[in-house]
């Protein structure tokens, strides 16, 4: 594993490190911040959305001073396998391709041969870094913006005894039911409709998925609230199926990061208090 960055941030140290992923058969690059003292610490997983990397939440998501004042640790991947030889949207769309890997594990080709970010950020990396640095593995949360609220709420349903709590920003949450996620999931699973309702939290939850603490946070201000996000599907779901689930509406806020950076202290205060239950 290669350091890129180590740099000291609110007491605590933010590196970056890169690696070559078995899962994907590419180098790949992620963010940790480790918050002051010696560990082992509860690890906070960020799952960030369309067109990023590591590098979004890093330098948008103002996450370190509550991080370090909480003692939480925060590893932020990026979002789909990068290099010669990845293919990527033939016409360079945003929605799909390089930086929508949608974390999940793609059957069909030309896509299945590097896009495995399921296996990536569920199996791979967690045993990288559980190995690497000072992490506690009982003490494990998740969140995420827009794919990547997708991603943590997805990773999470499927992995309820790993995670103590579950929350997104924003999230796609039914990838089955909108443009985003027909598109993406068609590509990379074609008809094989059991995956789409594999990594789609709406159909997870109808099929039995039960969790603890499950909390989305959603702007009114959005521009993909009523066509891409969708929040009140999962509510129906929810409410349906008794799992609990807390949602909150901020008035006025857009799907970007400085409706993330607003909130993400108060989020990052309630996945502390669950990883010390």
């Amino acid at each position: 594993m290669e350091t890129l960055l180590q740099s000291k941030a609110h007491g605590g140290m933010q590196g970056v490190y890169r690696h070559h992923s078995v899962s994907t058969g590419t180098a790949m690059t992620f963010a940790l911040y480790l918050p002051p003292g010696e560990g082992p610490f509860p690890l906070v997983w960020w799952l960030s959305g369309l067109t990023c990397t590591h590098v979004n939440v890093m330098e948008k998501g103002e996450y370190r001073r509550a991080c370090a004042s909480l003692g939480l640790a925060l590893i932020a991947p990026d979002t789909s396998p990068r290099g010669d030889g990845v293919p990527d949207d033939a016409e360079g769309a945003f929605d799909f391709g390089l930086g929508a890997g949608f974390y999940v594990d793609a059957t069909q080709a030309p896509w299945s041969q590097h896009y495995k970010m399921w296996s990536y950020v569920t199996r791979e990396l967690p045993a990288l870094a559980l190995a690497q640095f000072p992490l506690d593995a009982a003490r494990q949360s998740i969140m995420g913006h827009s794919m990547g609220g997708h991603g943590a709420l997805t990773v999470g349903l499927r992995h309820p005894g790993r995670f103590k709590a579950i929350s997104a920003f924003a999230p796609i949450v039914a990838p089955s039911q909108v443009p985003w996620g027909q598109k993406a999931f068609g590509h990379y699973f074609g008809e094989e409709k059991a995956l789409w309702r594999a990594h789609d939290s709406v159909s997870l939850v109808e099929d039995g998925a039960r969790v603890d603490a499950l909390m989305v946070e959603q702007g009114s201000a959005d521009p993909y609230l009523a066509e891409q996000l969708r929040p009140h599907l999962l509510q129906a779901a929810c409410a349906k199926a008794g799992q609990q689930l807390t949602v909150t509406v901020r008035e006025g806020y857009d799907h970007g990061y400085n409706f993330v950076s607003t909130f993400i202290d108060e989020q990052l205060g309630w996945h502390a208090a669950r990883l010390r239950e």
